[in-house]
């Protein structure tokens, strides 16, 4: 048998991580405030059907209603086995017609033969379709005094909201990693297997706060390790990157080394979990101040905009160099920013008798103090520098943009003009159709505004002026053939219908 169906909950002080729900469940077993229809959603393995089993065995339990069914009774027996004849559980996603419903509705009409209630166990509920719900809902709403409904589901906003108001709704949240390692070191001392706690941690992250993924990793880590889970062997199972391997990465990068041999090692690896697992390392890295505060921001905006391009489908190789050309691009930032000011020299104040005044010549401004008097009359465009060609920021513009959404980026390239830029607007001229309009206002503020204020400056922004066909024009381009024949009927030789 699995660990997963060995270990499973039969009790709600058994449930890992939900401990709220079994409170309320508890409480309302225990003080009779029964609902007739109970709907559970959450993250898969996290408890959800095992509750509604418990409740359903605490309804139907001899000795009475109790948050703590006896298990010995003949109704607790039966339904310890799944064969109760009084409650009944079905599959939404292969039991969804409307005729499955109407069976359910039949079945109600009868009184209990065992035990106290007709209880209907409907898991995965939200894969019913349209016309079962609808059949569903009146007694859904009404039922007769000895039926309840226990609904499961793991997306509850596919429901229609006329079958969330008929139900009592609990929600089971993902299970924190501390409660998922404390229930495998308990597993795995009374199975007898050694382990690493590294090892248990690796498992928990992996099974995503689903306690049925993570017995079922855990499982395959005992047999893959002989029974000695060591955070070495689990690594390697799971394909997951050494930590060890990670800190010199980042060290290295830190100190301004080379990281290239770091870094085919690291090609080795998917590069999704290349990305999560440094995220993941960034994170504790900020807890536990292994990293300057001042790189890990800009560490974990280069790892945050390499993972889209994941889902363009770029290259997993290119995506892991780029990103780790902007953390070292992103460490250089601050030594030019702070190199800047000590180019000024500020003399130094002295007291002085006064001296006669001479008439003096004004001196001539140098560049820098030109440079200087424009960013300080013009703060907006004081962050590129003030010879730049508009032009070329476009150009740089409509680069940054195709770095990261290709198709946007190729819009700008082929359907934007530029036209000018003053006073921090950029005029472009637009010849972009309905799609590439409506692909422009999409990443307007998410992805276009950002990269114009990098490039153009803080108050910089667009505005376009989009040519119209003439009528005429556009008439002859949507209707070639009733031009041609109206060309034919006036006898024109030039093809020119506008001067007949």
């Amino acid at each position: 048998m699995s660990l997963a169906l060995k270990y499973r909950p039969k009790h709600f002080n058994e449930l890992v991580g939900q401990e709220s729900v079994a409170k309320t469940l508890s409480l309302a077993l225990e003080s009779g405030r029964l609902a007739h229809a109970y709907l559970f959603s959450g993250l898969r393995g996290s408890g959800k059907t095992s509750s509604a089993r418990i409740f359903a065995r605490a309804l139907q339990c001899a000795k009475g209603i109790s948050a703590t069914p006896c298990d010995s009774c003949p109704s607790c027996a039966e339904s310890l086995q799944g064969s109760h004849l009084d409650t009944i559980e079905m599959d939404g996603a292969s039991n969804r017609r409307i005729e499955d419903v109407r069976g359910i509705i039949e079945q109600s009409k009868y009184k209990p033969s065992l035990g106290r209630f007709k209880i209907f166990i409907i898991d995965e509920v939200h894969m019913l379709t349209k016309e079962a719900f609808n059949a569903l809902l009146k007694t859904l709403e009404e039922p007769p005094a000895h039926v309840k409904f226990i609904l499961a589901t793991t997306d509850p906003f596919k429901l229609p909201a006329t079958i969330l108001s008929r139900t009592q709704q609990f929600h089971f949240k993902k299970i924190p990693l501390k409660a998922i390692v404390a229930h495998l070191k308990l597993i795995f001392e009374k199975e007898g297997v050694d382990y690493e706690e590294p090892a248990l941690e690796m498992l928990a992250r992996s099974g995503g706060g689903s306690l049925r993924d993570t017995l079922t990793l855990a499982e395959q880590a005992i047999s893959f390790s002989n029974q000695n889970v060591s955070a070495l062997a689990t690594s390697q199972m799971l394909g997951l990157v050494d930590s060890r391997v990670l800190e010199e990465f980042f060290s290295a990068l830190v100190a301004g080394k080379s990281v290239e041999n770091l870094l085919q090692s690291l090609a080795e690896y998917d590069t999704a979990m290349v990305l999560e697992e440094m995220a993941r390392f960034l994170k504790e890295a900020m807890l536990s101040q292994k990293l300057p505060s001042g790189v890990l921001e800009p560490f974990m905006s280069a790892i945050a905009q390499a993972q889209p391009l994941l889902n363009y489908g770029a290259d997993g190789d290119f995506v892991l160099a780029l990103s780790t050309l902007k953390m070292q691009a992103s460490l250089q930032q601050p030594q030019t920013a702070q190199a800047q000011p000590t180019q000024i020299a500020t003399p130094k104040t002295t007291h002085q008798a006064p001296q006669p005044q001479q008439a003096t010549p004004h001196p001539q401004p140098t560049p820098t103090t030109q440079a200087l008097q424009t960013a300080h009359k013009n703060p907006a465009q004081s962050t590129r520098p003030p010879q730049a060609d508009p032009k070329e920021l476009f150009k740089q513009l409509i680069a940054k943009i195709e770095s990261t959404n290709t198709k946007l980026g190729r819009v700008f390239r082929e359907l934007l003009v530029f036209k000018s830029f003053d006073n921090g607007i950029l005029f472009l001229h637009s010849n972009a159709d309905e799609s590439a309009s409506l692909l422009l206002r999409e990443h307007y503020k998410t992805l276009i505004v950002p990269c114009l204020k990098e490039v153009f400056g803080a108050n910089a922004r667009i505005e376009t002026d989009k040519s119209k066909p003439k009528p005429l024009e556009q008439f002859k381009e949507n209707n070639p053939s009733l031009m041609q024949a109206m060309q034919d009927n006036l006898g024109t030789t030039d093809g020119k219908v506008e001067d007949c």
